[in-house]
């Protein structure tokens, strides 16, 4: 028997006969839905010792439940995510990567008032670092949630719910008493602002083929990367000004409604099992016939399922899946030296060349031109990925992405160099550091962009989780480092 496949596209179609090394079936058999909802559904025998009600024998079957699910209408089905208009797309992107940008935002604003906060509290400085430490480690372990769900109820949902979590409990550390209610919400903040990180990836991969996906993706690297880099210098211009630390909180709680009215009132569903369960829904409200149906709802869970297969899932495949385990040990590593960046230029530029709060926070913008300079690149780079596409009948080979993975490799280790090697002194003239951000942001963009569509095309079924596994890791790791830089660049003398 020909073995088959879920296309991009949700649709069944034949393969030709896998070798032991191919990449693309080798996790997703492994990992298929099919056996979900087999497990899901309710078993003929145990209705057979039931009553019907009031004396009345069992009604006879029900024709075949096949015969009742929905589809789509073939791979053009207008319906499908990734056959609406671009314009649409587009603009859906550029609202989800706004939604992006204020969680990431937020990892960082708060980070130059912790003196000021330390001093309102009465604590010390490395008990008021816990504020961002917490609010990273949200990100750990809010996706062990977020991801399950956009899997079984959609993207949006998840989306919408978040923001306004997110929005709340800005608002709560903004107007905190005390500093454990600063700290609790600050670990929430974080817990529902990991939601964007986990969907919009999902929602990218949902709404663009292999061909365009590397772009879209690059679209979202940026946002990660760019939220913390900006509001570095913009949480230090905050601080110093009449404002206090208070507006550094209230500032994403803005973003947080702001976010969450967009996306209630523009962002469509793209997950196709979703689709189609809305589809299935008005079929039934025009045709009256209630058998009709899509598989999505033919899953039953229980509480076993739901924590062990559902929200257990990201934990399983963060264990079970080698290539998750060895993608995610690296990427935490990576992510965790950019929060280490937070206070290494505020040691460098504020320490070393005495510039002001905020000013000091400037730097970064060479990072920033690093991070535009590798998307450019990236745009090159699909080209190439397109044509081995089209000469392989478009059936992606995960492995093509990883080239550029291994040059922003190269690339971050140089920048990495550069910047400790010209900004420990302030008789180096301090653009010689801040040129160091050019490697630094554009090795940091190609080795996320590359190893998240690595992930997404080897588990396309289960991306949000795949991400999510990476995501919990790389976050409790980020969560630790500032807990120890500001003391170890001390220590260091700058």
């Amino acid at each position: 028997m020909q073995p088959s496949r879920l296309d991009e596209k949700g649709l069944t179609v034949d393969l030709p006969t896998p070798s032991s090394s191919t990449s693309e079936s080798r996790h997703t058999q492994s990992l298929g839905c099919s056996d979900d909802v087999e497990a899901g559904l309710p078993s003929v025998a145990a209705a057979q010792g039931m009553s019907f009600g009031q004396g009345r024998p069992l009604p006879p079957p029900l024709p075949a439940r096949e015969d009742y699910v929905v589809d789509f209408d073939g791979p053009d089905d207008p319906s499908f995510a990734q056959n609406w208009p671009l314009r649409t797309r587009l603009y859906i992107s550029a609202m989800l990567a706004f939604t992006c940008i204020s969680s990431t935002f937020d990892s960082a604003v708060f980070s130059p008032s912790t003196g000021q906060v330390a001093r309102h509290f009465g604590v010390s400085v490395e008990v008021a670092s816990l504020a961002s430490s917490l609010y990273i480690a949200g990100y750990a372990f809010g996706p062990l949630v977020w991801a399950p769900l956009s899997e079984r109820h959609g993207r949006r949902l998840p989306i919408v719910l978040a923001m306004l979590g997110f929005g709340i409990f800005n608002t709560a550390v903004a107007v905190s008493k005390d500093l454990q209610t600063l700290m609790i919400c600050r670990f929430f903040c974080g817990v529902f602002g990991s939601s964007p990180l986990i969907n919009v990836a999902a929602i990218f991969a949902d709404m663009y083929d292999n061909r365009t996906r590397g772009i879209a993706i690059a679209l979202f690297s940026n946002t990660v990367f760019l939220g913390p880099l900006i509001a570095s210098s913009v949480g230090g211009f905050i601080d110093k000004s009449y404002l206090g630390w208070r507006w550094t909180a209230y500032t994403p709680s803005f973003m947080g409604y702001a976010t969450c009215v967009l996306n209630l009132l523009f962002l469509k569903e793209t997950y196709a099992p979703v689709i189609l369960v809305s589809k299935a829904m008005e079929l039934r409200r025009t045709t009256g016939n209630w058998g009709i149906h899509a598989r999505q709802e033919q899953i039953e869970l229980n509480l076993h399922d739901l924590v062990v297969n559902n929200m257990g899932r990201p934990l399983q495949m963060l264990f079970k899946e080698p290539l998750i385990l060895a993608v995610t040990v690296y990427l935490s590593f990576v992510y965790g030296l950019l929060y280490c960046f937070l206070s290494a230029y505020t040691s460098i530029f504020h320490g070393v060349y005495t510039m002001s709060p905020g000013v000091s926070g400037l730097p970064m913008l060479g990072i920033v031109v690093g991070l535009l300079a590798a998307t450019v690149y990236m745009l090159h780079a699909n080209k190439t990925y397109n044509a081995k596409l089209k000469a392989n009948s478009n059936i992606p080979i995960p492995e093509w992405r990883l080239p550029p993975a291994i040059v922003g490799g190269v690339l971050f280790s140089a920048g990495l160099f550069w910047l400790g090697w010209t900004g420990f002194t302030p008789s180096i003239h301090w653009i010689a550091p801040t040129l160091s951000g050019l490697f630094t942001g554009a090795g940091l963009l190609m080795i996320f962009i590359q190893l998240f569509n690595y992930l997404i095309d080897t588990y396309l079924a289960f991306a949000a989780s795949a991400l999510a596994a990476n995501t919990f890791a790389r976050s409790l790791v980020a969560a630790g480092f500032p807990l120890f830089s500001r003391q170890m660049f001390a220590g260091m003398g700058i």
